[in-house]
């Protein structure tokens, strides 16, 4: 599939760095991460404003809950702005904390993650380089329910694994169902959770030459956990027009509206100011801490063995499409 997603500003990518060789673009892998139903599916076609994924009916959650496993699910997509082209890689993560027994339900995911550390670290080490695939997550969205309470054992558990692997936003889902104050206390509290455990999240630079910069980066960090509302949907406004947005009694919650969640500063984050940013700390500070952990218990060029049969079905498929 090739989008074009004029108005996300992915060609300001090629501005932020000029190592990044305009005409082949980059690889860039979003997951999202969290319980069924926490809108991530919407979150993720809002995001780039098309259908990537089609949303699961409650009869295709139900039966996923019964099977009591957790599948990696991934859409490939190539988007294209004014000729500068990013390959976009979405990992969802069906079936996280679904189950009344959640323990140990995220080896699936940090199995993974692993394992296309492996895959780069594997390429590195063969003869002929130039032909590199680069499937490394190099952002992961966890999706909080908006309880206004305290985060869960679980999220706790499954983040601090998450935090040390990958470039970890978490995000506040369906903030709409929240009021205003009681929105303000839940990111106070999650804020709080997270420094008490320990749990590495993505902090972006803050500092640049130029002021705006640093203040726009302020505001980022300032906003985290970002609140999201969701909606691919346009919706009537006072005054004519229609919005992105959900349509209450009391009037509209809109997506882009600022006043109302964090998605257009998220969005800014992910798409237009610190893609390569999440790419390069996926580089230098996650795949070097994962090679030089596994350099030290194996000898050099030692494959590590994986025991897991979806993701050597997956590296097989994967390894026939390259080669077809």
């Amino acid at each position: 599939m090739k989008l074009s997603t004029a108005g996300n500003n992915i060609s300001h990518l090629s501005n932020q760095r000029h190592r990044i060789a305009f005409h082949k673009g980059t690889q860039f892998s979003i997951m999202v991460c969290g319980e069924s139903g926490v809108g991530k599916t919407t979150f993720i076609n809002t995001l780039f404003q098309t259908t990537l994924k089609e949303p699961r009916d409650q009869d295709s959650r139900y039966k996923k809950q019964l099977s009591q496993t957790i599948d990696i699910e991934e859409t490939r997509t190539e988007i294209i702005e004014q000729q500068f082209k990013v390959n976009l890689n979405i990992i969802d993560t069906p079936g996280l904390g679904d189950y009344i027994n959640s323990y140990h339900s995220w080896n699936p995911i940090i199995d993974y993650i692993d394992h296309q550390h492996e895959r780069f670290m594997r390429q590195e080490q063969q003869p002929d380089r130039t032909q590199k695939e680069d499937h490394r997550v190099h952002v992961c969205l966890y999706f909080i329910r908006p309880t206004g309470g305290r985060l869960k054992a679980l999220d706790i558990e499954i983040m601090k694994r998450l935090g040390s692997r990958v470039n970890l936003i978490p995000v506040i889902s369906k903030a709409d169902t929240l009021s205003s104050q009681e929105l303000k206390q839940f990111k106070e509290n999650i804020k709080a959770d997270l420094d008490a455990n320990y749990i590495h999240f993505y902090q972006c630079p803050i500092e640049s030459e130029h002021e705006q910069t640093t203040k726009e980066n302020k505001d980022l960090m300032a906003a985290m956990p970002f609140a999201l509302i969701g909606s691919t949907d346009l919706v009537p406004v006072p005054g004519g027009g229609t919005v992105r947005g959900r349509a209450y009694d009391w009037g509209v919650a809109e997506v882009e509206n600022e006043t109302h969640c964090d998605f257009v500063k998220l969005r800014h984050l992910l798409i237009r100011s610190h893609m390569l940013d999440l790419i390069e700390t996926t580089e230098y500070v996650h795949y070097e801490n994962y090679r030089s952990k596994e350099m030290a218990v194996r000898q050099m060029g030692e494959p590590k063995c994986s025991n897991d049969p979806i993701l050597i079905e997956k590296e097989a498929t994967m390894r026939n499409l390259l080669t077809d």
